[in-house]
């Protein structure tokens, strides 16, 4: 069985999306963003449940069918059906994945799909459904990181899913080298700014409750942190929450800088605030002031660095 490898973010993804021809046509789903981008940092594990379960290829076509209030998987011309074979592995195989930072799925499937996916019944078909592998895969994994492969073509929601996939691996590394009380609270230091941008109210509950929970066996203490803090990332940051953070981020040169130079920083601020530059502009002033004046607190923040740079996930932003 894999297992946790701190030098490696593994995410789990749909094996057509590596370009592997496992669809029901012989054909493949490749990503090109996943394939030049994403592949640099991530250790891929593929899988295709439809293949894992028998389903050869080419084959029949499937689908999810709504019968007596239950969801079937059956061939599109009603010849077999694999429901139970399908959700028994599905169940077996997401257990195995606590060493995975994320997850990257094919949409529209009936097995691999996360929302969206054709249900159909005698009244007629509906875009409803949750593929069935990746409805488990989510319900026994709630705090790892799933995307589907055409919604990361979405610059919010791609570099969104990629900053939660980096915390998760943050996280899990942590949890493997053991943790402590201290070292919660030093890794909610550096998350603090990151956490505020996407969710204040998180960013005030996560606080209060390490701040209240001295009484707390560590192990629920960690694990109510965690969950807080994964479903505050996975709120999307609006460009007022980034001009918020910024402008705290802004308080720490205010004895360094210059009137000259605060005008310029507030400046480019405002106008990221506006729409008129992006992310980036301000950023990278804040990085540049931030090497003229050293402050290890600020440095540490995850914010300023949530994935590489190279990726340029907040040029669009």
């Amino acid at each position: 069985m894999t297992q946790f490898n701190t030098q490696q973010i593994q995410v789990g993804i749909s094996a057509c999306l590596l370009g592997q021809q496992v669809r029901f046509d012989g054909g493949h789903k490749r990503s090109e963003f996943v394939e030049k981008e994403l592949s640099r940092y991530f250790s891929f594990i593929s899988v295709c449940p439809e293949l894992a379960i028998g389903l050869g290829v080419p084959r029949k076509a499937i689908r999810l069918v709504k019968r007596d209030d239950a969801i079937h998987v059956e061939a599109s011309d009603g010849s077999f059906d694999v429901t139970e074979k399908l959700m028994e592995y599905s169940h077996k195989k997401t257990a195995e994945f606590d060493y995975l930072a994320g997850y990257i799925v094919c949409a529209k499937s009936p097995s691999c799909g996360m929302e969206r996916v054709k249900v159909y019944s005698p009244q007629g078909a509906v875009k409803e459904g949750i593929g069935v592998y990746t409805r488990i895969l989510m319900a026994q994994n709630p705090l790892l990181p799933v995307e589907e492969d055409g919604r990361l073509c979405d610059p919010v929601l791609r570099e969104n899913f990629v900053t939660r996939v980096f915390a998760y691996h943050d996280w899990l590394s942590l949890k493997a080298s053991g943790i402590t009380r201290g070292k919660l609270i030093a890794f909610h230091s550096r998350y603090k700014y990151l956490l505020f941008a996407h969710q204040p109210s998180a960013y005030k509950a996560l606080g209060k409750l390490l701040g209240d929970a001295v009484e707390v066996p560590l192990e629920q203490l960690s694990s109510r942190y965690i969950s807080g803090l994964m479903q505050g990332l996975q709120q999307r940051v609006s460009r007022k929450n980034h001009t918020n953070v910024l402008q705290h981020l802004q308080g720490y040169f205010k004895k360094q800088l210059t009137p000259s130079q605060k005008a310029e920083l507030q400046n480019t601020i405002d106008k990221y605030r506006r729409g008129v530059v992006p992310l980036m502009s301000p950023m990278t002033l804040l990085q540049h002031y931030l090497r003229e004046y050293p402050n290890p607190y600020l440095a540490s923040q995850v914010y300023l660095n949530p994935h590489p740079e190279d990726l340029a996930l907040r040029y669009s932003l």
